[in-house]
């Protein structure tokens, strides 16, 4: 009977992991901080039924794509709130400022929140070092379909890329 595995390890190990899938559905910092928060609490509710049919890491990115999604509908269902002024003063630099601090990478990032649905949990997952069968696993979707979805996202992020 194989040990189930220590939750304090899962987050030590997939952190960094769920905090970009957290990223790429949610902009604003302390909101993605809070989707973060529930995914992990999502994991460790799960973590005593699981039986190692998938490795932990699909295990843990799975949950973090579907809280990830969930927040997202739920977010699109939301009133959207007032225009702040652009004179207002912030202890704080701007999320987005923070998620730029790295040009390429924020800028691939951005590209990545501008994609559909359809085409951003594949490529989330394969920018996390999932493979086309793992993806295609873990969503549900036959390989050839994951196939044909990055092959036209990566097209979708080439203009998004460009057009910055």
């Amino acid at each position: 009977m194989s040990k189930r595995p220590r939750f304090e390890d899962l987050v030590g190990q997939y952190q960094t992991m769920v905090a970009r899938i957290c990223a790429s559905y949610e902009r604003d910092r302390d909101l993605c901080r809070d989707l973060s928060q529930e995914v992990w609490f999502a994991v460790w509710r799960a973590l005593p039924a699981y039986r190692a049919e998938a490795s932990l890491k699909t295990f843990v990115a799975r949950i973090a794509q579907f809280r990830a999604i969930s927040h997202a509908t739920q977010s699109s269902r939301m009133p959207r709130g007032e225009e702040l002024t652009p004179d207002l003063v912030a202890d704080e630099p701007r999320p987005e400022t923070i998620a730029l601090a790295s040009a390429e990478r924020g800028s691939l990032l951005a590209a990545v929140q501008r994609l559909p649905l359809m085409y951003r949990q594949p490529v989330v997952l394969m920018l996390e070092d999932f493979s086309p069968a793992e993806i295609a696993a873990l969503l549900g979707l036959s390989a050839n379909v994951v196939g044909v979805r990055l092959n036209r996202a990566r097209g979708l992020l080439r203009a998004l890329m460009e057009a910055r």
